[in-house]
Order: structure tokens, then sequence, then C-alpha cells
């Protein structure tokens, strides 16, 4: 059973960080064998993590970023990258945390993680023209 507050403030900082597009499409995609999943996810990241006060959602996307590109979960990587137009994150601060992944988890899921934001980047940008 999901708890309402908790779940409500989730949805709230999911749509700020991600996107009303992106959560609008995650709920539309959402079923019976993934509803659970969904809530999780919205109470215990977006309801709990993500809406902590210790840090901005600018500090919280970069910190994402870097451990999603060290794990090399590049659809997720792509998905963060996008969201940086909604916290304040610049493709300055996106290329100093992954320099921070080339040092602390290797040269290869780096290079993988700067091919996939800037391709992410030059969407934006084409996007914005």
């Amino acid at each position: 059973m999901a708890d309402s507050t908790l779940f409500d403030r989730g949805m709230a900082t999911r749509r700020a960080v991600l996107g009303n597009g992106h959560v609008d499409g995650a709920t539309a995609r959402t079923t019976g064998f993934d509803q659970d999943f969904q809530t999780f996810i919205t109470e215990g990241a977006w309801g709990s993590v993500w809406s902590r006060p210790g840090l901005t959602k600018r500090e919280r996307s970069l910190i994402t970023l870097a451990l999603l590109a060290a794990l090399g979960h590049d659809e997720e990587v792509a998905m963060h990258v996008r969201a940086t137009a909604n916290t304040g994150a610049t493709p300055n601060d996106i290329k100093e945390a992954l320099l921070h992944v080339a040092v602390y988890a290797g040269v290869p899921a780096a290079n993988r993680a700067f091919r996939i934001a800037k391709d992410e980047l030059a969407k934006r940008k084409e996007a914005a023209q």
C-alpha cells in the first residue's frame, strides 16, 4: 500500500527533475506487473532520497550521473543528462562529474558516458534552435 504523502512528494520531485513528459510516459506504460516497482521508486528514490533537504537537485543530479555512468547504465545516463535541464546542472558540471568517473571508475565508463552526454546535449541544442 502506497504512503500517499511520500508518493505525492516523490511524484512532485520526479516531475520537477525528469519533466512532465517523461513521468507521464512512464505512468502511461505502467501495468499491473510493474506498478509496485513504480510505487517503490516514486516513494523511495524520489519521495525520500531526492526530496531530502541536504543537497540541491543540481548536486543530486551530478551524483546520480556519476554513479549511473560508473555502473554503465547508459539509458539512465541519457535520461539524467536530459534532466539536467531541470536541475540547474550545466554542461560543464556534467563534464566535471564525468572526469571524476574516469578517475574513480575507469576511463571506459567515462568514455561511454561522455559520448552519451555529448549526444544528449547536442539534441538539446538542436531543439533550442
